[in-house]
Parts: C-alpha cells; sequence; structure tokens
C-alpha cells in the first residue's frame, strides 16, 4: 500500500496543467469497439482506471500503438469475443467500474455483451439497472449468472425505440447511446445525460458516421447506421482536477495559472468556488486564483440563510466536486451546508478531517454542515488512509494546508484519478514524498 507524505503549510505558486478526463476517457475508449477501422485519440491520461482498460481492450484483441505522451491508435478489426467468458476476463473487468461501457458497443456490433458485476470507488449503491433496461428496450435479452455475478445481454439485431431514463445516468447514457448508433431505426432517449463527456462522445461518433440530434440536450435522437469508420478525437481537459486545484490554490492561500482548462465546459464549477467567497479569473482559456491572503467569505442566500451547494445532472454541479468543495469551506469565513444528493457514502471521510480540527457536522449520508475556520486556526498534521479517489484527494489538499507531516495511506485510490500527482505538485513548491 502505497503513502505520501505531506509536509504543510507552505504557500505554492506557478502553473499547472490540467490532464485529459478520466470520465470521458472510459466512454471513448469503449467506442473504439463499434468500428474496424483505426481511431486516434489525443489527450488520454497516464492514470490507473484508463490504463486498465487499455490492457482489457488489447486483451480483447484490439490492436493499440502508443503514438506519444497521451496519443494512441487503436483498431478493433479481430475482436476475440471468446475473451469475453474467460476467468481472466472475469477477474480484470470487476475491478474496473468503466468496464460496463464495454456492454453497449459489444452488443451493437457483435450481438452479445458481458461483464462480471463492476468495482470501483465505495461510495455507495451504483445502480446499473439504467444499462440494462436500455438494452433491453432495444430487443436485447438479458441474463445473469448470481453465483459468479455475471451479466449478459445478446440480440440478434437492435432495433430503434423510444426510452424514458430512470435517472440521468451518464454512463447509462453512453452505453445506450453506443448500442443504438447501430441498431435498425430511430431511437430516442429521453431524461438522457448532457454531461460535455457525453458531448464529446456523441461528437465523436457522429465524425464515425453516427446520426445523432439534440447533442448537448437531454433528448437524444439516433437513426441507426449499417457501419462506422474511423476518426480522430481529442479529449477535454478534467474539470474534476480543475476544481482540484482552484481548491488547493485557495486553501493554501496560492497564487496558481490553471492551462487550457475549456472554460466553456466548466459549467457551474467556478461559480461553485465564488460562492465560497473564492476569486476565479478566466485569462483566456486559463483560470487564474490569486493570492487569497485575507482569506474568503461564503456569500449567504439573499434572505441571510445559510448557503447550500448541492450536486445535479448537468448543467448543475458535479457530484465528484462537492468532497473538494467541503474540504475548502473548512478555511471560509461563514457556514455551509453541502448536500450530496447523489451517492450515500462519499461525506463519510470527514472524520479523518474532524481529527485535523476541522468542525463539520455531519447530518446524515449525504449532508454535511461545515463551519469555517477564517484561517484563525489551522488544520494539524495527521495520519489518514484515502477511502476513495475524490476523497483521497480531498484529504490530499486539506494535508497540504495543515501544519506539520501529515501521511495518506492507499495512495493507489488517488493514482486511479489522477497522473503523477506528487510530481506535478511539486513543480509548483509542494513538500510532498511518495514513500
Amino acid at each position: 500500500m502505497g503513502t505520501f507524505r505531506i509536509e504543510g503549510g507552505h504557500q505554492l505558486k506557478g502553473e499547472i496543467t490540467p490532464q485529459g478526463a478520466k470520465n470521458e476517457a472510459l466512454q471513448i475508449l469503449c467506442a473504439v469497439l463499434l468500428t474496424a477501422e483505426k481511431i486516434t485519440i489525443h489527450n488520454i491520461p497516464d492514470i490507473v482506471d484508463v490504463n486498465k482498460l487499455i490492457a482489457l481492450l488489447e486483451d480483447l484483441g484490439v490492436k493499440i500503438q502508443k503514438k506519444g505522451k497521451g496519443s494512441y491508435t487503436f483498431k478493433a478489426d479481430d475482436v476475440n469475443l471468446d475473451y469475453l467468458q474467460s476467468d481472466q476476463f472475469k477477474h480484470d473487468g470487476r475491478g474496473l467500474r468503466g468496464s460496463i461501457m464495454l456492454v453497449g458497443p459489444l452488443l451493437a456490433r457483435f450481438g452479445k455483451g458481458y461483464i462480471p458485476k463492476p468495482g470501483g470507488d465505495k461510495i455507495g449503491r451504483r445502480r446499473l439497472d439504467t444499462h440494462f433496461e436500455g438494452f433491453i428496450k432495444l430487443g436485447a435479452k438479458f441474463r445473469y449468472n448470481r453465483e459468479e455475478y455475471f451479466y449478459g445481454v445478446e440480440a440478434e439485431k437492435l432495433k430503434g425505440t423510444y426510452m424514458l431514463l430512470d435517472e440521468a445516468s451518464v454512463t447509462g447514457t453512453a452505453n445506450i447511446l453506443m448500442a443504438a448508433v447501430l441498431a435498425e431505426g430511430t431511437t430516442t432517449i429521453y431524461n438522457a445525460a448532457c454531461e460535455p463527456y457525453l458531448q464529446q462522445l456523441s461528437k465523436m461518433l457522429v465524425r464515425m458516421g453516427a446520426k445523432i440530434t439534440g447533442i448537448g440536450s437531454n433528448l437524444l435522437k439516433i437513426e441507426g447506421v449499417e457501419s462506422l469508420g474511423g476518426t480522430e478525437h481529442t479529449m477535454l481537459p478534467d474539470m474534476i482536477e480543475i476544481g482540484s486545484w482552484i481548491g488547493l490554490a485557495a486553501m493554501t492561500k496560492s497564487e496558481l495559472t490553471i492551462k487550457n482548462v475549456s472554460w466553456d465546459d466548466l459549467g457551474q464549477i467556478p461559480n461553485a468556488f465564488q460562492k465560497l467567497g473564492i476569486t476565479v479569473e478566466r485569462h483566456g482559456d486559463d483560470v487564474y486564483i490569486p493570492k487569497h491572503e485575507k482569506g474568503y467569505q461564503v456569500q449567504n442566500y439573499i434572505d441571510g440563510s445559510i448557503l447550500t451547494i448541492a450536486d445535479a445532472p448537468w448543467p448543475g454541479l458535479t457530484p465528484d466536486l462537492l468532497s473538494i468543495l467541503l474540504v475548502v469551506a473548512i478555511q471560509a469565513k461563514g457556514e455551509v451546508v453541502i448536500h450530496q444528493k447523489m451517492f450515500e457514502s462519499r461525506l463519510f471521510f470527514v472524520d479523518k478531517l474532524l481529527d485535523m480540527g476541522a468542525k463539520i457536522i455531519l447530518c446524515d449520508p449525504h449532508r454535511a454542515t461545515v463551519i469555517g475556520h477564517n484561517f484563525q486556526s489551522t488544520l494539524k498534521a495527521t495520519t489518514m488512509t484515502s477511502p476513495d479517489i475524490r476523497a483521497g484527494v480531498s484529504l490530499l489538499i486539506a494535508a497540504l494546508s495543515a501544519k506539520g507531516t501529515s501521511t495518506i495511506h492507499n495512495i493507489e485510490q488517488i493514482d486511479r484519478g489522477y497522473e503523477n500527482i506528487d510530481e506535478r505538485l511539486r513543480a509548483i513548491g509542494a513538500k510532498i514524498d511518495r514513500i
């Protein structure tokens, strides 16, 4: 189990460039299975979860060539479907949440797709019903081996239909969309997710020859085509990482420039930090955070009531940033309620922040009230264990702002989502070692 040792209390300075978007990568990489032609993808993040998926594709028979940092070509012209029934696939697929999105492309192109029950972060229940209900509506037959926790869908030919999703699931929408592009007839998906990453996938599929309208809305219409061709695609920067660096700058009273953020795709993220009183400036396509020497003050509602920051489907605030915002609120002037609506266990890491001296009341599994210190007292260093990707980075930000030397164990969780994070932090002045 890897460990970070962090000497906190130092101001940082400089520029940092966000990696490619993890959540987009997991969708885009699965889409290479939709065609036998070559697909070139740029800005792929070098992180554990993405590398696991690339290895899975290679085991499936996809020909993969690395062309440079973050750039690969993929050619799925000789896919080994027998691998899907192997013990190796049942083992490897279980360790990666994003492997569920292999099913849609495999079902669309080859008439069958299988997946072991995926793992991933321990942040509460994340149902797969939306995915499989969509496949069934397209005409697939569902089967489930309860003893091996192994899911499967099969169909001779998918047929377009109308469906109203029970939830605006990002991965569910992506999976159904990838299945529908090769279905016979027209598919309508209402209550579709419309995150920028979903828009990126849709635009890539259109360049491959798919016929999709309504991109960017919650109503997608897909006219099925016989086959898709190759294309070239560049991924967006990771918006969660961008939010992480904004929070880090504020908590450490640092001056940071976050480069090439694709500002127009950030949605509510700058606004959420501004509600905590943080100055977030747009400089071209960069985010500039000045030193907050005098701290930052929470903006209450106009009637004086306590601010609530909550997640919501896009264009609402992404749930992946709530743990970061919670940590940043520790040093704000004022109080704020953090309401994590989508996952019932994601706030449970606050006990570690309480050990560091934070003033947080965990109201229930979904809500926490943070009473800000206004930098009148400093968090104290401690030893802790990272429970998941986002909580791990939140604890890292807390440790970088704390007085003394902290230790974070189980940093493999952080490595699943953040590329060479210790090296990149040292480049802007952080005192962090991997031991």
